[in-house]
């Protein structure tokens, strides 16, 4: 595997790296967590609509991104150079940022809802109303998609040390539980087993097979929490995670 030394003239170094035949890696290494998260964001939103013959598509994380390619029809030096050409563009601004969204989750936490969220309070030396309120204090930024199922991956809440994982992961999560695990947070799309500690749960639909999207939500966008409770998550249950409205646009829409 060789490895190459990048940059751009934004100041953001990266590094990239050749994973098998049909992928490089490109890792983001400066010491600024923001700059290389719009890096790999916004070279991964370059690539995608380049048009470069053979390029699958990129896939960003929190500093890295995947970039896949048919080697049959292309090759890792002339992804590299199209890595290197999206880095220029980079560097006379943001490239297809679209404006951040808002989504308001409710939450019911704790009980059969929430069964760690007891646990949480415990080795965090907090009451459970603390972490409620800690975790519904702050919006979060929507870092990226994982798994399973488009999962809302997030920096997490401001929590006194990091919460552990579980050492017995659940065969099972529910779809729309609200977990967290070590500084970082996430809704589950869709049932799946996890590890991370569950600590509530929404009664919205994140995942949707006959929408696409398949989930309403991309990075950048922002997601907060609101402390629900059994009437409420009942009222809601079955309704889709939607995002607010935006400030004086149905205003202009009308004007």
């Amino acid at each position: 595997m060789s490895v190459t030394e990048s940059g751009s003239r934004s100041g953001v170094p990266v590094r990239v790296s050749e994973c098998g035949d049909g992928a490089l890696r490109v890792v983001a290494v400066s010491a600024d967590r923001e700059a290389n998260w719009a890096t790999v964001h916004g070279l991964s939103r370059w690539l995608d609509g380049c048009g470069a013959v053979g390029l699958h598509g990129a896939v960003p994380t929190y500093d890295a991104a995947l970039v896949e390619f048919d080697p049959a029809r292309t090759s890792a030096a002339q992804i590299r150079a199209f890595i290197s050409l999206g880095l220029e563009f980079l560097a006379l601004g943001p490239f297809g940022a679209e404006a951040p969204r808002t989504f308001e989750v409710p939450v019911l936490y704790g009980g059969g809802y929430g069964p760690d969220l007891e646990d949480v309070a415990a080795h965090q030396g907090l009451s459970v109303e603390d972490v409620i309120r800690l975790h519904s204090a702050k919006s979060y930024i929507v870092r990226c998609l994982g798994a399973p199922a488009g999962s809302p991956m997030m920096d997490g809440p401001d929590f006194p040390v990091p919460v552990p994982r579980l050492k017995d992961p659940r065969l099972s999560v529910p779809a729309g539980a609200v977990s967290v695990a070590g500084r970082q947070a996430v809704i589950a799309p869709a049932v799946a087993p996890g590890g991370w500690c569950v600590i509530g749960q929404t009664p919205l639909t994140v995942l949707d097979a006959g929408r696409e999207p398949l989930v309403p939500y991309r990075p950048g966008d922002r997601l907060r929490f609101r402390a629900i409770g059994q009437d409420e998550f009942d009222a809601l249950s079955g309704s889709f995670l939607e995002p607010l409205p935006v400030p004086g646009a149905a205003a202009e829409a009308r004007s």
